[in-house]
């Protein structure tokens, strides 16, 4: 994410990066509107927009055998993904660690492979088992970069930020997240 949320990568209903002319392209060709270009771009873009039937990667990854738009969708996905590791690589001058998280970087084998799939001469190494079993560490013990999986919380980080910011603190009970 960058400014917006639609930034980026493509997600699910997010376009991801575009071109800044093409809003004066569709104001011109489409005569669309600020807001209807904010709709398309947040809510009809991304995974959803290219596929056409679904903002979800487990849907996609499911039909892309037999639905071409779902396997470019998952493509073009794992492409966008795998230049922003290249840029960010060479920004900090090589990587230590890939961390894959959220619901695709966490529940998504499939996907983790095609990312680093030719990123070989960074360091990444995958283990094809500990990949599939969605272990913790799935680089191999010899890859030069560590790649991890590690689980996120987005809802349980947005209410710390907003306990911060209110002077609240953090209030947590036995066995709780929150």
């Amino acid at each position: 994410m960058s400014f917006t949320p639609a930034a980026g990568v493509p997600m699910g209903t997010r376009s991801g990066d575009l071109d800044p002319g093409l809003l004066w392209y569709l104001v011109c060709a489409e005569q669309m509107t600020a807001q209807r270009f904010d709709e398309m771009v947040n809510f009809q873009s991304g995974l959803l927009g290219m596929s056409e039937t679904s903002s979800d990667m487990r849907d996609l990854l499911a039909r892309e055998s037999q639905d071409a738009r779902a396997a470019e969708a998952v493509a073009v996905f794992c492409y966008q993904v795998k230049k922003c590791i290249g840029a960010f690589a060479a920004a900090l001058g090589g990587l230590d660690t890939l961390v894959f998280s959220g619901g695709i970087g966490e529940k998504a084998p499939a996907v983790r492979a095609r990312i680093c799939a030719g990123l070989e001469f960074l360091g990444i190494d995958l283990e094809e088992q500990r990949n599939a079993a969605n272990e913790g560490v799935i680089s191999t013990s010899t890859s030069r970069v560590s790649v991890r999986v590690i689980p996120t919380d987005e809802e349980l980080m947005i209410v710390e930020g907003v306990r911060a910011v209110l002077g609240l603190g953090i209030k947590r009970e036995s066995g709780s997240r929150a």
